[in-house]
């Protein structure tokens, strides 16, 4: 009996257990939906390494910060509520955790990231639109039928009009182009509604058409895309408070300060320091350098035992220490990672270590453990940006005593004062990329402290103001330093010379337009001058056209989306959500490019045809020889990735890189390194080399120099402009080292040409960056807004003996290859100019051969 009752007891709890396993299943799952937003953001967190390796985040940091946003989720009755307040706290939380660390210019790629996975999950989104949204395909080769749409733009509108959800899209642009016009030229067209049925499309879709149409205003229509998906806090930019930031620290979890140039954070911890009071024998004693409690290490110069002994010191006290600039110990970084993690256990309650450290300026320099970066806190503390705020930061390096210290205290003002200015320039200008400065210098606040200082004691030692003196100590030594690159030392001398000379004793100079050198005032007085007087940002600030800030902004959403593109997950079916698989992807692009790839120039073919080795016929030579170099590795890796693809050859990480390049459009690394300066994607630098290939086989037909040459169609364009001059040498028996080269620009264009000049040549395919070619005058005139490359007429181009060489009204205008210019310079073309040259000195006014 007995054994009955306890049989159907068993069978009650096993039924039990059942229903109780099915609730307690039923409630997992509506749990499912926070648990899948937590891993995805997860997920993301770890890609953020392919931004910037210093970008580093363990699973252990992660689970903190989850941990905390459940406890800080808001109740609910209500299990679906309960499970909404969850998923947003968590993607809250960690955005927040994770945009401290992350540098401006990478937290909207952040942001784009975090909204579109988000989106694709709950399958809010189409694929293949967003797809088209990263990668931006379009046609090539096509003239836009209307004046303000680029040709590329173009081309991504006819690639958008195939798609169903866009069809006549390109016919409305045409039939209604005055409507559109005004939606397209507006100053903020993200702001403002779409014509027609247009204004009706999805969000995204309208991404889609705004980055054919306005490639410049992408990151600010992206920023109000995820302000209306995943809320305003996303986007308010709010710093979280470094008191916060502490109070997460702990011995196991350092505080790690990514450093930007001009920044201390050690102010930071000071002040931090002396707000805090741990109870110690019932004193309240702050944490202070003086006192002891705080351990300041800047690393460098055999510091690395210093730093041992205060970790060591620190984890049995109870103290703080600082270690500023650990990038420069490169080999003593693994002892620092071991040390650090046996002082994560076991010592005392209140050690707490901070580090700072630059990142590396290239992914294969950085040095920083993963051990280090991953359980830290890490934080990024950014300089101001913006003329404003530098300008007030510069002016705050000094006093009222400052401007009384000297003995000619009105020139002294007025000079410090310009040179505050110049310094707000200087730094600011590097904003604008390739066309601020041609390379990337560490100007910093010692300079501008170090030049004042100069500047007391030679106006001290000296009668009348020695200004030339002054500019070059500036310009060539303070300065001019830092500067490794001859134009951007010119552009430095220039800005000098504009700013500090005697006219800005009389009053009436301008540092900028609208912006006058203040009169005399005291301390207080030029602060307040500047936010009643300085203009609004803008590109005139710097002397630069309205147009720099446009390129800027276009090559910054452009980098946005290409991140963005790289992070996207590789599943199998990640050809873009178009149903291809990446495999297949690859493969279409591969035969796409062996099917059109040019057979090898047979080179003694080639010889044989010419009669005499002139030195336009030595250059032919050499760029068919290089192209072969080219094109054969070209062939030779596409065949040997088709032979992995088919199973019959191990995938190596050659092969993978390859496979990654022509999956995202890039160039791969091994042909760039045998070919030119290129800034464009796979499929336009490829049909690029395709018009290359057959310029030179047009040429090495009969080896008669073409009507027009196409400059960028070379390899080395500087040994072809060499050839005319050591032709016109032989020609005129003149000596090789005392000529230079004439530049004629013409007012034809290509198709007009109709016979090769009987000395020298013509050349086509420049473009002109800054500033435009006007040719009724014939001279340099201001660009027109939003023609970012104006192309230049045909040039003609001879040489002459430097003494007959017209130096007057001319501008010396530098050709590089790319808008990267710095190392991709190739001649020094003297262009005719009514304006004074500095003006285009400060533009950054160029020649491009590729746009």
């Amino acid at each position: 009996m007995q054994s009955c009752c306890s049989n159907i007891v068993f069978v009650f709890k096993v039924r039990e257990a059942k229903i109780t396993e099915i609730k307690i299943n039923e409630a997992r799952e509506n749990y499912r939906p926070a648990a899948e937003r937590a891993s995805l953001l997860y997920f993301i967190l770890n890609d953020l390494n392919k931004i910037d390796p210093i970008y580093q985040f363990s699973l252990k940091a992660f689970n903190v910060v989850f941990e905390k946003a459940i406890q800080r989720t808001l109740p609910a009755e209500d299990v679906k509520q309960r499970v909404i307040n969850l998923t947003d706290e968590i993607t809250y939380s960690v955005f927040v955790y994770t945009a401290r660390g992350l540098f401006e210019r990478d937290k909207l790629i952040f942001m784009a990231q975090v909204a579109f996975q988000v989106l694709l999950m709950k399958k809010e989104v189409n694929p293949v639109e967003l797809d088209f949204l990263l990668r931006f395909p379009f046609k090539a080769g096509l003239t836009s039928p209307v004046d303000f749409l680029q040709s590329q733009g173009w081309g991504g509108i006819k690639v958008l009009s195939d798609m169903d959800e866009f069809k006549n899209l390109d016919s409305d642009i045409e039939g209604s182009a005055k409507r559109w016009k005004k939606f397209v030229e507006s100053e903020a067209p993200e702001k403002e509604v779409f014509p027609k049925e247009w204004k009706n499309k999805s969000a995204l879709q309208k991404l889609c058409m705004m980055r054919c149409m306005r490639p410049d205003r992408m990151t600010y229509a992206v920023r109000n895309f995820v302000e209306e998906k995943m809320g305003s806090k996303f986007v308010e930019g709010r710093s979280v408070e470094f008191s916060k930031s502490y109070e997460e620290s702990s011995p196991s979890t350092a505080i790690f300060f990514i450093l930007s140039p001009g920044v201390d954070p050690l102010k930071d911890v000071e002040a931090l320091g002396k707000s805090i009071f741990p109870f110690t024998n019932r004193r309240k004693l702050g944490f202070t350098i003086d006192n002891g409690k705080i351990h300041n290490v800047s690393l460098g110069q055999g510091q690395e035992v210093v730093a041992e002994n205060a970790l060591d010191v620190a984890a049995i006290e109870g103290h703080w220490v600082i270690l500023q600039n650990i990038h420069l110990v490169s080999k003593w970084l693994s002892t620092l990672d071991k040390k650090v993690e046996r002082y994560s256990i076991g010592s005392h309650e209140d050690y707490r270590v901070f580090m700072s450290a630059e990142p590396a300026p290239t992914p294969d320099t950085h040095i920083i453990p993963q051990g280090l970066l991953e359980n830290a806190i890490k934080i990024t503390n950014e300089p101001p940006t913006g003329m404003h705020a530098n300008l007030h930061k510069a002016l705050d390096l000094f006093t009222q005593d400052t401007l009384e210290m000297c003995t000619k205290e009105i020139e002294f003002k007025c000079i410090l004062f310009a040179l505050c200015y110049f310094h707000a320039v200087v730094a600011e200008r590097r904003k604008f990329g390739a066309q601020g400065w041609n390379r990337s210098y560490p100007f910093n606040n010692g300079d501008l402290t170090i030049s004042i200082n100069v500047l007391y004691n030679y106006l001290e030692a000296n009668v009348k103001v020695p200004w030339d003196d002054l500019r070059y100590l500036f310009g060539e030594i303070m300065y001019g330093g830092h500067i490794t690159d001859d134009w951007d030392r010119r552009l430095c001398r220039t800005y000098l010379s504009e700013y500090i000379r005697v006219e800005m004793l009389e009053g009436e100079m301008t540092l900028a337009p609208g912006f006058l050198v203040p009169p005399n005032s005291d301390y207080k007085g030029y602060h307040e001058y500047i936010d009643e007087n300085l203009p609004p940002e803008s590109p005139y600030l710097y002397g630069l056209h309205p147009n720099a800030e446009i390129g800027f902004l276009t090559v910054t959403s452009e980098k946005l989306f290409r991140t963005v593109l790289e992070m996207q997950p590789k599943e199998s079916d990640a050809g873009g959500g178009t149903g291809v698989s990446r495999e297949e992807k690859v493969k279409q692009v591969l035969d796409e490019i062996i099917e059109k790839l040019p057979e090898p120039f047979n080179m003694l073919e080639i010889m044989a045809k010419a009669a005499e080795k002139t030195p336009y016929v030595v250059v032919a030579f050499q760029e068919c020889e290089r192209m072969n170099i080219l094109t054969n590795e070209m062939r030779r890796s596409l065949k040997e990735l088709n032979l992995g693809l088919k199973g019959e050859l191990t995938i190596t990480t050659d092969m993978e890189e390859l496979s990654n390049a022509l999956f995202y459009d890039n160039v791969p690394d091994f042909w760039t390194n045998q070919a030119y300066p290129s800034l464009l994607g796979l499929g336009a630098w490829y049909a690029d080399l395709l018009l290359r290939v057959r310029e030179l086989e047009a040429w090495t037909t009969d080896f008669a120099l073409p009507t027009t040459v196409w400059l960028a169609g070379f390899f080395n364009p500087q040994s072809f402009l060499t050839a005319i001059m050591q032709s016109m040498a032989r020609k005129n028996e003149w000596p090789l080292d005392k000529m230079c080269l004439s530049v004629e620009v013409t007012k034809k264009n290509r198709e007009d040409m109709t016979a090769p000049p009987r000395e020298g040549s013509y050349v086509h395919g420049l473009f002109m960056e800054g500033a435009r070619w006007d040719i009724p005058s014939g001279v340099i005139t201001d660009a027109r807004l939003k023609e970012l490359t104006p192309s230049m007429p045909v040039i003609f181009i001879r040489a002459i003996p430097v003494d007959r060489m017209d130096t007057k009204n001319v501008y010396e205008c530098p050709v590089y290859k790319t808008r990267m210019r710095g190392p991709t310079y190739v001649w020094t073309f003297n262009l005719k100019t009514k304006e004074k040259p500095a003006k285009w000195i400060l533009a950054a006014v160029a020649l491009l051969l590729q746009v």
